[in-house]
């Protein structure tokens, strides 16, 4: 007799119901190491016959390659010895369709000839392994055949009318899709969801440590697929299958996993593989890998040692993540970012089956993530709890990361009174923030709230880092940024002197301005306001007329004259709606800074960012809805 686990009758259960309550099309989502097999099999001995065609009592199990067929066949023979059980997959396993229980490949069926000694007047049930590929148009073209409601998307399969419903029963331990495809497309409504941090906290599956690892990966230049919205294999490996990054890998592995039995690593492409590979054997550490092209002879070989701790590292791309049944795994390398949640979690899970036989106590998992330019929509250890991506995790239980998780959303912190610093900081270590609209009220308008530690004088930041002092008609002092070679200066300051008044010079079409004049360079911002303001008092506005330059100064409380309104209106009116109802209430000092933000740079600047920030709101829309389908939820599809 079967002894299923609490989880696997409530599974089944919920399948019995669904079934019983006319749904057809249902789905199942069971982590890595849950017994989904055992689940489905278990399921398939309990569905009964159609009453309208008792003789309907064969079952098909669609799976994705070979491997997962011939562990369902062996599963189904132990766990159900009566069954006659077949593999219909390539030459050499050709099912007669008489079965009790057939396994069968996607690619098998996707042949004509194959398909049809399935025929639909036999079938009780149908289940799909690994149905998160059931959307892909070659599964609706075999399961339409059993279906009627599920849409053919072309080619020339016959159009089989069943005589009675028969249900499609999907299984998956990443029950989402991120290309977009909809899962509702075949299947009405997910019935059961168990998570893999369930799993792991009731004790089915092992315990887990986990350390991230902070690398300066560059991903920014790497491209995205934008069918699977992951990361293009070919462009990450330039990032990643490099001599530094490998050799790093095989050095924490050393330093934090050496001492573990059965390593699984997860590398990019082919290349990747092979090098990193080397790259153990370089350390002297016996390391073999799989991939696609590995023959199948071969490959089956070497995970047969892998499983008999033959040898501790086995590296693979794209080969292992699915189907793959080796319990002694207890590192698990993850030498490849993802923007997958769910190729993250399938990862993961290859290491999370128990195995007492093999003395497994938990699993390491070691993944490395760029810290240095924070690249939206990666996955990784800390991401997976809700943390910061840059949040130091190093030999992390589960619960302690989920208590870590839980203080940082609460946002509760303790502070020792001894090291409350109740002293106003050196304005060189002040933190500088630029507000891009011309409009920001902040400081009254002057776009640079930090400027206040620094100066008396109105100063206006223009955004860039670029400040402004007007000199009430006799020109105006600029800083900004400033960069030359030999030279360890950070900011440059500059004078332009006013030769005639504005009104003057727009109508002879001059400039109103001398050329330029360097005032001083510093590498402290703080040191080059003082220097520029002692340069303004003493050679521009000497004496008390320098008064007038304080942000405090009497004529700046005044309202706005019209004629500020009126280069305001005609600047900035265009770009915001709210321009008209916010002059009404300026002042001249806040109207002033207004202008010469204005007219040094802030609304190109402004302009600019708005720009960047309704395409970063759109990338981090659709990255929104990306991993909102990533999400798997108990109910209709």
């Amino acid at each position: 007799m079967i002894r299923l686990r609490p989880y696997q009758e409530a599974c089944l259960e919920a399948c019995r119901a669904a079934l019983a309550a006319g749904r057809r099309r249902i789905g199942v989502s069971l982590p890595t190491g849950a017994g989904k097999t055992t689940v489905f099999l278990t399921l398939l001995s309990r569905i009964a016959p159609p009453e309208q065609s008792p003789s309907a009592a064969k079952s098909l199990i669609i799976v994705n390659n070979i491997e997962l067929a011939r562990q369902a066949a062996v599963q189904a023979a132990r766990l159900f010895p009566d069954w006659r059980v077949e593999i219909e997959q390539g030459a050499k396993h050709r099912a007669s369709g008489l079965a009790d229980v057939t396994v069968a490949t996607v690619q098998t069926l996707l042949q004509p000839q194959r398909l049809e000694k399935f025929r639909p007047e036999t079938l009780k049930a149908i289940v799909v392994d690994e149905a998160h590929h059931a959307a892909a148009p070659s599964y609706r073209r075999i399961l339409s055949h059993f279906d009627m409601a599920i849409k053919n998307p072309g080619g020339t399969f016959p159009k089989s009318i069943p005589p009675h419903p028969i249900p499609v029963i999907g299984f998956s331990a990443t029950f989402s899709r991120h290309d977009g495809l909809a899962l509702g497309s075949v299947f009405q409504e997910i019935v059961y969801h168990h998570d893999f941090l369930q799993m792991i906290k009731e004790q089915w599956l092992c315990d887990v440590r986990f350390t991230t690892v902070h690398a300066n990966i560059d991903l920014r230049d790497v491209t995205i697929n934008t069918k699977t919205g992951d990361f293009n294999a070919s462009s990450l490996a330039h990032v990643v299958s490099t001599d530094t990054v490998n050799n790093l890998v095989v050095r924490v592995w050393m330093d934090r996993a050496g001492d573990r039995r059965s390593t699984l690593v997860f590398c990019v492409n082919r290349d990747h593989v092979r090098r990193l590979t080397q790259t153990f054997r370089d350390f002297g550490i016996e390391a073999h890998y799989v991939h696609a092209g590995t023959p199948p002879q071969e490959r089956q070989a070497l995970i047969t040692d892998f499983k008999a701790g033959l040898y501790p590292v086995l590296i693979n791309c794209a080969i292992l993540t699915e189907g793959a049944d080796i319990p002694n795994i207890d590192c698990v390398v993850i030498a490849r970012p993802t923007r997958s949640r769910n190729l993250f979690a399938q990862m993961i899970g290859r290491g999370l089956r128990q195995s007492p036989t093999t003395g497994k106590v938990d699993c390491r998992i070691i993944d490395f993530i760029d810290t240095r330019n924070r690249i939206p929509g990666v996955f990784s250890t800390p991401t997976l709890f809700g943390l910061d991506p840059a949040e130091v995790i190093d030999d992390k239980s589960l619960n302690e990361l989920e208590a870590n998780t839980k203080s940082s959303s609460t946002g509760d912190a303790i502070i020792e009174s001894s090291s409350i610093n109740t002293e106003l900081p050196d304005p060189k270590s002040v933190t500088y923030i630029d507000y891009e609209d011309p409009f920001a009220f902040v400081d009254n308008f002057s776009g640079a709230p930090h400027v206040l530690k620094l100066t008396s004088n109105a100063w206006v930041g223009c955004g860039g880092d670029v400040y402004v002092l007007e000199c009430l008609g006799r020109g105006y002092v600029r800083i900004e940024p400033f960069v030359a070679e030999g030279d360890p200066a950070r900011y440059r300051a500059t004078f332009t002197e006013a030769t005639m008044d504005g009104s003057s010079a727009r109508a002879m079409k001059l400039s109103p301005y001398m050329r330029k004049r360097v005032i001083m360079t510093s590498d402290s911002l703080s040191n080059i306001f003082k220097g520029c303001d002692t340069y303004v008092a003493r050679k521009v506005l000497p004496g008390s007329q320098s008064i007038s330059l304080l942000r405090t100064a009497l004529w700046r409380k005044a309202p706005a004259s019209p004629s500020q309104k009126t280069v305001i209106l005609k600047r900035w009116g265009k770009c915001r709606d709210d321009t008209i109802q916010k002059l009404e209430t300026l002042s001249k000092g806040e109207a002033a800074n207004i202008i010469t933000r204005l007219r040094h740079g802030a609304q190109a600047h402004y302009e600019k960012k708005a720009k960047e920030a309704r395409k970063q709101s759109l990338i981090a829309e659709k990255e929104n809805e990306r991993k909102k389908r990533e999400l798997v939820r108990v109910g209709p599809l």
